[in-house]
């Protein structure tokens, strides 16, 4: 992989003390999707903890789109802002991360001047450094895991009888028609199935990691089809009909008119059936290889005006105590970037805590994380997919 990719200011490497002394008194204004209740307040939590700890202010500028960041930065940019900057701290992934690295929009690298970052899991992770096939180089600091598992109801199904990987799901379907569907896939968590069935189908993975041509992609994508084939008549409605969105997807599982439904959140269980909208037997389960999984990152601007502040709030995001919390399914349900053999033994006794609902799987249930194919595969993918259900 070929990238020109070019940071805007030189590593970080300042001492943390240092960092830590210019950030007091700082307010870090923190760009963040504001659609969610659960993590509006885990911001704020954030903020009261910072504030206390460090003397640095989280002010949370809630977005409906994280691009709206990336254009307010390539304005200043534009205009010759090259210092004092009005973002700080943007929640960012995919390519919006990619758009800002590219054009030198970026502050750092600065992971390796934070404490906690010596914590973070890369090898067992590698959505941690990698980002959608971009590596991140320290350019980004890691602070939630999103992670394909799958729900079923345990009143209704054993564990033992459900498919461990995408190849088992067809002689699974045969055998229990119509208990088993996926979103349209125009819809993220719909191309999601399709992209986990690719990734244990194809020859060689590696190839996923590299953009989709014209060349390759029949070839690549040719035993998805053969497999999705023989698949789809088994599906909820013979495959004449798909959920539009993780909701109805959700619906289906609790009526239940199917028995097993995808998510990107392993917490999925634990909070739905917590809000009523699953039973309390829901559970999730994880495919025995593993599954494709992503990171959700914070950046701090090229000309971002409270660069220190943002790099304690990025640490803190990161410690124990942080992702610990995250992690309860009440308060987020967001899966950890650490590795949790470097944390001493009450540290991981708290993540344990945080798994104590019966529906919430403990961390040692987590498989091996899989990179996301790059964003072309799933585009073709869906395109693929499209013209194959209108048929």
């Amino acid at each position: 992989m070929s990238l020109a990719i070019t940071g805007a200011i030189a590593a970080e490497e300042r001492p943390w003390s240092e960092i830590v002394d210019a950030a007091r008194g700082q307010t870090v204004y923190w760009n963040a999707w504001g659609g969610d209740d659960k993590t509006n307040a885990f911001i704020e939590w954030a903020g009261a903890e910072v504030s206390r700890s460090y003397g640095v202010t989280i002010s949370h500028v809630k977005l409906t789109d994280t691009a709206e960041a990336v254009s307010r930065v390539v304005a200043e940019k534009a205009a010759g802002r090259e210092s004092g900057g009005s973002v700080d701290l943007i929640w960012i992934n995919g390519p919006n991360f990619f758009a800002m690295k590219d054009q030198g929009l970026l502050y750092g690298p600065f992971v390796e001047a934070l404490p906690n970052y010596a914590l973070v899991d890369e090898e067992g992770k590698p959505s941690n450094v990698v980002d959608f096939t971009i590596p991140v180089e320290g350019y980004a600091a890691p602070w939630r895991v999103a992670q394909i598992a799958f729900v079923y109801d345990s009143a209704r199904v054993e564990r033992g009888d459900l498919p461990g990987s995408m190849a088992a799901m067809v002689g699974w379907a045969a055998a229990n028609p119509g208990r088993l569907t996926h979103p349209n896939a125009r819809n993220f968590l719909g191309a999601t199935f399709l992209k986990q069935a690719l990734y244990e189908l194809v020859e060689d993975e590696a190839v996923l990691q590299e953009p989709a041509t014209d060349e390759n992609f029949e070839e690549v994508t040719s035993p998805l089809w053969h497999w999705y084939d023989t698949l789809r008549p088994h599906l909820w409605r013979g495959g004449a009909d798909f959920p539009n969105s993780s909701s109805d997807l959700d619906r289906l599982l609790d009526d239940g008119e199917i028995e097993i439904a995808i998510t990107f959140n392993p917490a999925t269980a634990a909070l739905l059936s917590e809000s009523g909208l699953l039973p309390e037997s829901a559970r999730v389960y994880f495919l025995e290889e593993g599954t494709i999984g992503n990171t959700s990152f914070v950046a701090i601007p090229f000309n971002a005006a409270n660069k220190e502040g943002a790099m304690v709030v990025a640490n803190f995001l990161m410690s124990p105590q942080a992702q610990a919390r995250a992690q309860v399914p009440t308060v987020l349900g967001a899966f950890t970037v650490l590795d949790l053999d470097r944390l001493d033994e009450s540290e991981r006794a708290a993540f344990e805590t945080s798994s104590d609902h019966p529906a919430m799987p403990s961390p040692a249930e987590i498989p091996p994380v899989q990179l996301e194919p790059h964003p072309s595969w799933m585009t073709r993918i869906v395109e693929a997919w499209e013209a194959r259900t209108a048929r």
